[in-house]
């Protein structure tokens, strides 16, 4: 699936500097965006994890920041907590302005999304077994297919979460929050560019992990799949969910001479 160039995507044809929706109904697709966000990328994790041996994978983002919190003995929460964080700080520098409002938005989006994926991961892997017994290890050809199915629906609800998060833009995921700004101001608006180049961080955090722990996890087909198609489905999404919703608010830093461009 191809990356759709930004003169296709309906939602961002004609980006408002304004908002021209109101608070409420931001605030209700945020928070719908929220929850899928989060169920979809514990949705990746945890089916590869049930497949032996695994070769799956999860998200591009949540591959690399789960390798990097087992490297570091963190759990869900803070290994995404620490990341989002420090992705907010890259942010800043590449904005060449530092604000506060936006790094507490940041932040305002990682702390329940954090924890929603420690609630999602702790549902799907069976801790409150009064509600779900959790996702079982997948022992047929039946299940492995169920399972690669379900860890590309995951990736569809993250880049369809992103779509709708990012249209409306009232706090960002600091990596999205970084995709925007490459898109905008360094890539001229071009989506494709800008997702190749919004990966480099959780790169080097793979790198990392691996140097700690000898080990290569949490990649596979479902990472493969998530580098080639999320920007796709974002597209897409942007296109057919919530199509009236546009693009708010813009604001990714007043261009300098000392920026690049491509």
């Amino acid at each position: 699936m191809k990356v759709e160039a930004t003169s296709d995507l309906a939602a961002t044809a004609n980006p408002s500097a304004a908002r021209t929706i109101s608070m409420g109904k931001a605030i209700a697709y945020f928070a719908f965006s929220l929850v899928i966000n989060s169920a979809g990328n514990v949705l990746t994790l945890v089916t590869s994890a049930k497949i032996h041996p695994s070769f799956l994978g999860a998200a591009y983002w949540t591959a690399a920041e789960a390798n990097l919190g087992t490297a570091f003995h963190w759990n869900l929460f803070w290994a995404f907590l620490i990341m989002g964080f420090l992705t907010a700080v890259l942010n800043a520098v590449l904005m060449h302005h530092w604000s506060w409002k936006r790094i507490i938005g940041n932040m305002v989006f990682m702390v329940p999304f954090s924890a929603l994926i420690q609630v999602f991961e702790d549902f799907f892997m069976g801790s409150y077994p009064t509600l779900f017994g959790g996702l079982p290890d997948a022992r047929s050809t039946g299940m492995v297919v169920f399972y690669v199915f379900l860890n590309f629906v995951g990736v569809a609800l993250i880049a369809t979460a992103i779509s709708i998060y990012q249209r409306v833009n009232l706090v960002l995921h600091p990596a999205d929050d970084l995709m925007q700004i490459l898109r905008f101001r360094y890539f001229k608006g071009q989506a494709a560019k800008a997702m190749w180049a919004s990966y480099i961080p959780p790169t080097l955090m793979a790198i990392v992990a691996i140097i700690v722990t000898r080990q290569f996890t949490n990649f596979g087909l479902g990472t493969i799949f998530a580098f080639v198609a999320q920007g796709g489905i974002t597209g897409i999404a942007d296109k057919w969910v919530f199509p009236k919703l546009k693009h708010q608010a813009l604001d990714v830093g007043k261009p300098t001479d000392n920026d690049w461009s491509c």
